[in-house]
């Protein structure tokens, strides 16, 4: 049999599987050939090298080795409530077990008085110890020197049905290993890398995450398997982004013309910041070299990404070339086009806005402008790539990515020209470094990690709901200032009434506890027309204080508000609250962030609480968020949805040696930039069986 046939084969033919338990493990656990259940990896392990005596036991012990005998079975209930009782002696003490389903089995498998070996974890009632459904194993059949650790593996419900426990599963496991050639699987990584990165080989490594001796063989075998995925993953990230390099030409923007020269010496509001210089540097070298691209901008609120991006804009039309900014949502399109249209006022620049609430006549303005050119411009949504809007000459397209759009719809952007646009995608808080490396790991990346001269840091306080002293006399001395007031509630859903019952009766509140103010109110239910009054109002000052839902969130510039509460703020995310206290503290003045909650908060809603009042740093708190989150949601995006599909790898708590595994991709594709050298073979051919086993990376843009 060739070697890689036994990999590949179906595990139908496995001893132990057949085709029923074929059947449940492709369905359950995506399991077919004898390779995917090799990496199906273990959830946990339990050391069966300790054996305890019953009057060693006590609280705090998750799992218990017993050895001895069990001295009586008691039946106990009727119809569904029966359940199996057992005393078990060792001579030093007596517990009890206890069976609630399928123990019949247990009575007729175990006898009075037969020597066992039992693990199970152990609780505590009225001085009595008992063990629920602990696994039983005959003394003379059990070898504790064949595996120290007991590797347990994931099994659904519906296998547990079919009597498919994690025993079973772990059976199978050694059937399969004791049939896998020693030479198997071959080695993927070279030997220098190996070396270099103090790698174990791949196979005895496989072998021991599976059955380890001890916890040090387990942390290389595991070290080497995360090591792997985590290499192939940004291999394949970064070839992507090399190929598309050489396969792309970009239009180049040869030229800083009048355009961009007149809104820098007339229009720009402040001196830039050395960081904003920076990176506007780095754009313009990407728009001059000839090829396309593709450049990832973020930095914290305020940073002026927005001042970046249009700087960028207009450099596209004095070389003769269209913009486009897309937004995720129609209000922050709204909030774009309003900001750039009052920058550019006077400048020989038509700016548009193309959403879906765009119709009639000023449509077909917008789209017979685009095809003639004469709109040099357009901040939209979706509405952007729909086909019947098509552009004369589109040079470089801006995302405000604030939700990720789809790689098909960026895709589609591409269609609107024989050339591809630049693209510049624009993160509205900092990346932390592993969504840099992963989600946008194709990508340049630009940071602005500096804020403008003369801002004031925000002071962030915490105080319980029930402390309304406090929070009207702090809102009420900057009142007394001149100074407005954001007042935030969430709103999970647009129609949740309880949300909206919430900020009515803020409302109201406020408008009782502040007679002498002038109270605004905006949520997502109110018309557009209604939600441009409201904050109309806002802005000229005719109501101090603004009680709204998270609509204010992004795009919203107020200098002269410092106070931004946010009522239920455990309902937030650590992101989002920092999103929302971005919204202050744009004028020279000492802004504050009041955030009220309940008294009853989790562990994990402290900790976010607690981060927002130590810093207001935003790259510390997106690498927080992260953290707080897990890797189930990278900014919304699912590990899994990520190139390949990481079985062991987590790209959140494996952050360092992401970082290691991408330095070693980099090395790689530098001195093998053609894919030939003999002593890489490996590392193409396993690249392509990850390929053909994972979906195929598209990339960003």
């Amino acid at each position: 049999m060739a070697i890689r046939s036994y990999l590949y084969q179906d595990i139908t033919y496995l001893k132990g599987v057949g085709p029923e338990r074929a059947k449940l493990l492709a369905g359950e656990l995506d399991v077919r050939s004898v390779r995917d259940l090799l990496y199906n990896f273990p959830y946990k392990y339990i050391d069966r090298t300790a054996v305890h005596r019953v009057n060693e036991i006590h609280e705090g012990m998750p799992y218990v080795q017993l050895r001895g005998r069990i001295v009586d079975y008691e039946v106990e209930g009727v119809g569904r409530k029966q359940r199996l009782k057992a005393l078990f002696s060792d001579g030093t003490g007596t517990v009890e077990f206890v069976w609630f389903n399928a123990y019949k089995r247990v009575e007729a498998n175990y006898k009075i008085g037969q020597l066992l070996i039992v693990l199970g974890k152990p609780t505590f009632y009225n001085g009595h110890i008992s063990f629920a459904h602990p696994e039983l194993e005959h003394a003379e059949k059990f070898k504790s020197d064949a595996c120290t650790f007991q590797p347990y593996y994931r099994v659904t419900e519906r296998m547990k049905r079919h009597n498919f426990t994690s025993r079973t599963m772990a059976d199978i496991m050694r059937t399969a290993f004791s049939n896998l050639p020693a030479s198997e699987p071959e080695e993927s990584l070279p030997a220098y890398l190996m070396e270099r990165y103090r790698l174990c080989p791949l196979a005895p490594s496989l072998r021991t995450l599976h059955f380890p001796q001890n916890t040090e063989y387990l942390a290389q075998a595991e070290r080497r398997l995360k090591f792997d995925e985590l290499f192939f993953l940004q291999l394949d990230i970064l070839r992507y982004a090399k190929n598309r390099k050489m396969k792309f030409r970009g239009f180049v923007f040869s030229k800083v013309g009048d355009l961009f020269m007149q809104f820098y010496r007339e229009k720009l509001p402040f001196e830039l910041t050395d960081a904003q210089k920076r990176v506007m540097k780095e754009i313009r070298a990407d728009l001059g070299s000839g090829r396309q691209m593709n450049r990832l901008l973020h930095g914290d609120v305020g940073s002026g990404k927005t001042m970046v991006a249009l700087m960028a804009c207009l450099i596209a039309g004095d070389n003769g070339y269209q913009s486009c900014l897309m937004a995720p949502t129609e209000i922050l399109a709204e909030q774009h086009y309003a900001t750039l249209v009052q920058m550019t006022g006077g400048l020989p620049i038509r700016v548009e806005l193309l959403t879906g609430s765009v119709k009639g006549k000023r449509r077909e303005s917008v789209l017979s402008g685009l095809s003639d050119g004469s709109v040099n411009l357009l901040v939209g949504t979706h509405a952007v790539i729909e086909p019947t809007v098509a552009f004369l000459n589109l040079g470089l397209v801006v995302i405000d990515e604030q939700h990720r759009f789809g790689v098909e719809q960026r895709a589609k952007l591409w269609s609107k020209n024989v050339n591809p646009p630049h693209i510049l995608v624009m993160t509205a808080t900092p990346i932390p470094r592993t969504l840099a490396m992963t989600v946008y790991g194709d990508l340049d990346v630009s940071v602005i990690d500096q804020l403008p001269a003369g801002r004031k840091p925000v002071r962030t306080l915490h105080y319980y709901s029930d402390r309304l002293d406090l929070l009207y006399g702090g809102m009420r001395k900057e009142l007394q200032k001149g100074r407005q007031v954001y007042v935030v509630y969430p709103l999970i859903e647009e129609s949740e009434r309880s949300d909206l019952k919430n900020l009515e009766t803020g409302f109201v509140a406020m408008s009782e506890a502040f007679p002498d103010y002038k109270v605004g109110k905006l949520h997502g239910k109110m018309k557009p027309q209604e939600k441009e009054a409201a904050m109309q109002a806002f802005l000229r000052r005719e109501t101090q204080i603004l009680v709204s839902t998270t609509v204010i969130e992004v795009g919203v510039n107020v200098p002269n508000a410092t106070v931004m509460v946010i009522q239920d703020a455990e309902r937030f995310g650590l992101a989002q609250l920092h999103q929302l206290r971005g919204r202050v503290g744009r004028g020279g003045d000492q802004s504050y962030c009041i955030l009220v909650t309940g008294y009853k908060l989790g562990d994990s809603t402290r900790r976010r609480i607690g981060v927002m009042v130590e810093t207001t740093d935003g790259f510390r708190i997106a690498e927080e968020d992260l953290k707080l989150r897990g890797p189930g949601d990278l900014e919304g995006t699912q590990q899994s949805g990520l190139p390949f599909d990481l079985k062991i790898a987590n790209v959140v708590r494996d952050v360092d040696l992401l970082s290691v595994a991408r330095e070693a991709a980099e090395e790689v594709l530098r001195v093998d930039p053609y894919e030939n050298l003999p002593q890489h073979s490996m590392i193409w051919s396993t690249l392509r069986q990850w390929r053909g086993r994972n979906v195929n990376f598209s990339a960003i843009s």
